[in-house]
């Protein structure tokens, strides 16, 4: 067996380490090209960049959503570290078999208002159940919120059940949400790899992340009040849904139905981007 010092010895003369990776100050586009030029995800960063700025100038509502990493509910590790006067135990191994069920946490952030709302969905995260959760946040809290406002901005990820290729999540707010309410929904999605850039991540989910941190998830009701009891510096303040209605996958939507949608793609990466119309 090399020992670690021979080894060392004849790695030194080579000039290298043992060095981590490091992300840079700015970041790297993998559309750009040897030359410089600008790559599809930064054309795309610019124009979700002139939305938000000109919805915010004009003071329409501008919100976040998607979708936070799965919990299992029960008594299993979480990551962190509390304070107590006595150990707090829990089971050895994450076993969905063991669990009482499986949280998964749709968040909506109203970035101007600094407002999260987050529903707690017990069932499959499908393109329905993202739709209904926006429709139910418009209903509970946005509406009152932006009174006389009909034209909100909606920053999603661009992947899970609010991608901007699933039908039925468009057709779900077109239906439920736009036809229902009256609304003109502009809808920007982010590049691929990008989702840390959207508000959602770093306003509201971290901050979940940390006021639940080493605290066992044992059920829904202490997910909803870790959620509920949120806050930051920045004055944000969370509400918290369970919805336990089961959503099943394999929905459809035809091309006769698309059809019928009164949608408007962007000129800048227009199966990313696009306006949802009311048809009332």
């Amino acid at each position: 067996m090399l020992r670690n010092s021979l080894i060392s010895g004849i790695v030194s003369p080579l000039a290298n380490a043992r060095v981590a990776s490091q992300e840079a100050a700015q970041r790297v586009d993998p559309g750009e090209g040897p030359g410089g030029e600008v790559g599809e995800g930064a054309v795309l960063d610019f124009h979700i960049a002139e939305q938000r700025t000109r919805f915010a100038t004009c003071g329409l509502p501008v919100v976040s959503i998607d979708t936070k990493k799965k919990e299992l509910v029960g008594s299993f590790k979480n990551a962190g570290t509390t304070w107590r006067q006595t150990t707090e135990f829990v089971s050895d191994h994450d076993f969905r078999s063991d669990a009482a069920g499986l949280a998964t946490p749709f968040g909506i952030y109203d970035v101007g208002a600094s407002r999260g709302a987050v529903f707690v969905g017990t069932s499959h995260d499908t393109p329905a159940l993202a739709a209904e959760h926006v429709v139910r946040w418009w209903a509970i809290e946005g509406r009152d919120r932006h009174a006389g406002v009909a034209k909100p901005l909606v920053l999603a990820h661009g992947g899970g059940g609010n991608g901007p290729r699933l039908r039925v999540f468009t057709h779900a707010l077109q239906t439920r949400l736009c036809d229902a309410h009256g609304l003109r929904v502009t809808l920007c999605h982010d590049p691929a790899g990008a989702s840390k850039w959207n508000p959602i991540e770093h306003r509201l989910f971290s901050e979940i992340s940390k006021n639940w941190a080493g605290c066992p998830l044992r059920s829904y009701q202490t997910i909803l009040n870790d959620i509920s009891t949120t806050t930051a510096t920045t004055g944000l303040r969370v509400t918290a849904h369970l919805v336990d209605q089961p959503y099943v996958t394999g929905e459809r939507i035809s091309d006769a139905m698309m059809a019928t949608l009164h949608v408007d793609r962007h000129t800048t990466q227009p199966q990313r981007n696009d306006t949802i119309h009311p048809r009332t």
